[in-house]
């Protein structure tokens, strides 16, 4: 019943059109053979006219056969087989098997002992069957990498690992995936860890779930990977390369850091200083009590009621944030021997991320700003992601003379702003400090 099935499941698959010239091209090969033995048996019975119209008619149909079937079955082949390259790598316990090959060779070869040859042909045939069931092991095989759609600096990761086994009737053992390291690839690698694989299925799937984490943001990238095997007896390590270009962008670091702490206090101060008091649409009428004020007392419903009446007035959301990033990092300042400017600007890359992430969480309304690149107002839900994938490539720039990024802010004087640059406080517009919370890096790192 399996090769039953075996042979359904063939069939089933088959390219039906080349199987059929494929068996034609067969039986009309077939006859041209025939024909040409035939011709062969006619001319040494001395019947030559036969012999001839006999040859002639087996080139005829050996000719239509590589003329019509031969290019139809080479475009129906499949031709992967011709790429399928493979590395091999003599393993420690490989080279002292093959020393003791090579010491009962030079004993049977001086002793002529019968035995020693009959062992020797073993341990021949052992190497030769290694090599054939690695590769079997290896073929067939296809691999899948999938990787979360948003991944941050620093926190761990599930990535799956897929194979598959392609081969119709032989399973696959001890396969190991680990990642080709390019030497010129300026990219750190996205697969670190070798991946183990104790068994494969025939035509099956199995999967590995794989812990992985990112120092640091920016981009990852592997453009190949390398399945390997020392099946069956590990004399011998056989590695299929595959082609699997594979790319992860990383974020920063959204944790609440040392700076974030620090800063705060401070901006929650800065945003309740401007938002308190600039409500100016009517909410409701209530009464009197001491602590009101005399300018909120709506006097024509006071003098209607005999009773002195106050005006509510709506709070406009504090919560519309203009976030901004200063990339240009001014290097004239002095700095100490560890706070190079790089660092300065990777932690200021970090303290965006995580005031971002705050507003996320608080649902405000979010614009981000930055050199050559800017949001829409919107709900931060929205939002969020391109400001962080944005915060991943983020690279410093040269100082700017004009400081134009700074000077167009005052241009959105509705919203809070906070500012995140390594500039010193001389070159903050004025027009800016009211509406502004501005972090300059500088102070936070001493």
């Amino acid at each position: 019943m399996s090769v039953i099935s075996t042979v359904a499941n063939l069939w089933a698959k088959a390219d039906r059109p080349g199987v059929r010239a494929f068996f034609l091209s067969i039986s009309a090969l077939g006859v041209a053979l025939v024909l040409a033995l035939y011709s062969g048996a006619a001319a040494e019975l001395g019947r030559l006219r036969l012999a001839s119209i006999s040859a002639l008619v087996a080139l005829l149909v050996a000719g239509w056969v590589s003329v019509t079937l031969v290019p139809v079955l080479a475009r129906r082949t499949p031709l992967r087989w011709l790429g399928y390259k493979m590395e091999y790598k003599v393993t420690r316990e490989g080279w002292f098997y093959m020393v003791g090959v090579i010491l009962i060779s030079l004993a049977a070869l001086n002793t002529g002992n019968n035995l020693l040859f009959l062992i020797l042909a073993s341990l021949i045939a052992i190497i030769l069957m290694s090599g054939i069931l690695s590769s079997i092991t290896l073929s067939g095989v296809a691999m899948r990498l999938q990787l979360p759609e948003h991944i941050f600096a620093g926190q761990p990761i599930r990535a799956s690992i897929e194979l598959e086994n392609e081969k119709l009737t032989l399973p696959s053992f001890s396969l190991r995936v680990e990642a080709v390291t390019a030497k010129n690839s300026p990219a750190a690698a996205v697969l670190e860890t070798p991946v183990y694989f104790p068994y494969l299925p025939k035509r099956g799937r199995a999967h590995q779930s794989v812990p992985i984490s990112f120092p640091a943001r920016g981009v990852y990238r592997q453009d190949a990977f390398r399945i390997v095997t020392r099946f069956p007896f590990g004399f011998l390590q056989k590695a299929h390369r595959v082609d699997l270009r594979t790319e992860a962008l990383v974020y920063p670091s959204v944790e609440p850091t040392r700076e974030f702490f620090e800063i705060m206090p401070g901006l929650q101060g800065a945003m309740e200083s401007l938002a308190k008091g600039r409500g100016q649409d009517l909410y409701a009428l209530r009464d009197y009590v001491p602590t009101d004020s005399a300018r909120h007392v709506h006097w024509k419903a006071s003098a209607r009621l005999g009773s002195l009446m106050v005006r509510e007035f709506t709070r406009e959301d504090e919560t519309r944030v203009l976030l901004v990033l200063d990339p240009h990092v001014f290097t004239t300042a002095p700095d100490s021997a560890s706070q190079m400017p790089a660092d300065r600007f990777e932690r200021a890359v970090t303290l965006c991320a995580g005031v971002a992430w705050h507003f996320f969480e608080r649902n405000a309304l979010m614009q981000f700003r930055t050199a050559g690149m800017e949001t829409p107002l919107a709900p931060a839900e929205e939002n969020i992601f391109a400001i962080l994938h944005h915060l991943a490539l983020a690279q410093p720039l040269p100082p700017d003379p004009d400081h134009a990024l700074l000077t167009n802010l005052a241009a959105s004087p509705e919203l809070f702003k906070i500012i995140v640059t390594s500039q010193p406080r001389g070159s903050i517009p004025a027009s800016l400090w009211h509406t502004s919370y501005v972090v300059f890096l500088e102070e936070l790192l001493r």
